[in-house]
């Protein structure tokens, strides 16, 4: 009779059958009984219709995963069989996994986006403002590449004022991400401990979606949007997003469009600066006109009711009143000459001695003087000396011709 096997023996022989039959498996399911331990493991099952199978995933190729495990999520796994002897169950050793239908990478990208977003990092009410005129620009990105000598030549002909502080930077591969992060915090502080108008440029030029992949790590996501100083994400090209770009203050199409925005154009300046001066001279032209006019009309005014002017009224209006004092005395008196003389001429005219001379009287009609040629016939007419007065009737009257 065959000898027994123990249960230990049996569960050894299983796994040697197992893992030496099943090495390699690859397979599909929807995930279930999740649990990210505190170890870094990941320990879950997939199942489908009909049943379902532990697997586990270990740190060491947990770390490499590019996006994270949720329940109800459909996986491809790459792995083998191992079976643990103590308990007896057997279980899918994980080397690999990728999202079922989906690329692990664009996964990894919508899960982080989701999740910053909720934490409110793309909230642009936290944005800092650029400031207009920096002085100093910290690039954080590799020595190496082109994109570091295309930042330069945009500078140097648009605003040479600013100074450009490169912080060398790992932007792909292993550890590539960490790199980020230090070069991120070195120029944060620098800019703190100089305490002027800086940015700092986060980015690289163009590449795969692995090369950029280092700028859709959440730690750099972290650093970023931890920094107190404005940074602008400028990673790859213009159809290039990645998850720095929604971090970010300002998101810059390419390294060389991230100088563009975040500088002015010194040439504009200079014209701007022109036109300046020149709308200060004429205001200032127009301005001193204003108070010349002003200093003119202040002066003349003054002159205008100073005492010198008020006595020179004063006199013109004397001399004015004395003109019309002479003019209306001397008018006056020949008035008064005048009559003077007329009552001279009447005297001597109705003087008593004239109208006692034989052969003369005084010819009157009506108590007045008249002239003999005007007496008209039927007239009633009275002859008068200084001793007798008679009254006569015109009969006839006769025109004696020279």
């Amino acid at each position: 009779m065959q000898s027994p096997l123990s249960v230990s023996s049996l569960n050894e022989q299983i796994k040697s059958v197992l893992e030496t039959t099943l090495s390699s498996v690859y397979v599909e399911g929807e995930i279930s009984n999740l649990t990210y331990h505190s170890s870094g493991h990941i320990y879950f099952s997939i199942k489908d219709s009909k049943s379902n199978i532990s697997c586990v995933m270990f740190r060491g190729n947990a770390q490499y995963l590019k996006f994270r495990l949720e329940v109800g999520a459909k996986v491809v796994i790459s792995g083998n069989i191992t079976v643990y002897t103590p308990r007896g169950n057997y279980q899918l050793l994980c080397q690999k996994i990728e999202p079922s239908g989906v690329g692990a990478l664009a996964l990894a990208y919508e899960q982080l986006k989701t999740k910053l977003q909720i934490k409110g990092y793309f909230d642009q009410s936290i944005k800092k403002q650029l400031p207009k005129f920096p002085n100093i620009i910290y690039v954080v990105t590799s020595n190496t590449g082109a994109a570091i000598e295309d930042m330069k030549k945009v500078l140097t002909h648009r605003y040479p004022l600013a100074k450009m502080i490169l912080i060398p930077t790992l932007v792909q591969g292993e550890g590539a991400k960490e790199s980020i992060v230090r070069g991120i915090k070195k120029a944060d502080q620098l800019a703190q401990n100089i305490h002027n108008k800086s940015i700092i440029i986060v980015g690289r030029g163009g590449g795969s979606i692995e090369d950029l992949w280092a700028f859709n790590e959440e730690i750099v996501a972290d650093a970023i949007f931890t920094a107190t100083t404005p940074i602008v994400s400028a990673v790859g090209h213009e159809n290039d997003f990645v998850i720095s770009d929604f971090v970010a203050d300002i998101r810059a199409s390419t390294p060389s469009n991230a100088i563009e925005i975040t500088v002015p154009d010194i040439n504009e300046l200079r014209m701007y600066a022109d036109t300046i001066l020149n709308d200060f001279n004429q205001k200032l032209k127009t301005i001193l006109y204003q108070k010349e006019q002003y200093i003119k009309h202040t002066k003349s005014s003054f002159e205008q009711h100073s005492l010198k002017k008020r006595f020179e009224f004063v006199q013109a209006t004397i001399s004015q009143l004395q003109q019309q004092f002479n003019s209306t005395y001397l008018q006056t008196l020949k008035v008064k000459k005048d009559d003077l003389n007329r009552l001279q001429n009447s005297f001597f005219i109705n003087s008593p001695e004239k109208k006692d001379k034989k052969g003369f009287v005084q010819l009157t009609k009506d108590n007045k003087i008249i002239d003999i040629s005007n007496i008209k016939l039927k007239d009633v007419i009275t002859l008068e000396s200084s001793k007798c007065t008679v009254e006569c009737e015109v009969i006839n009257k006769k025109v004696i011709k020279a």
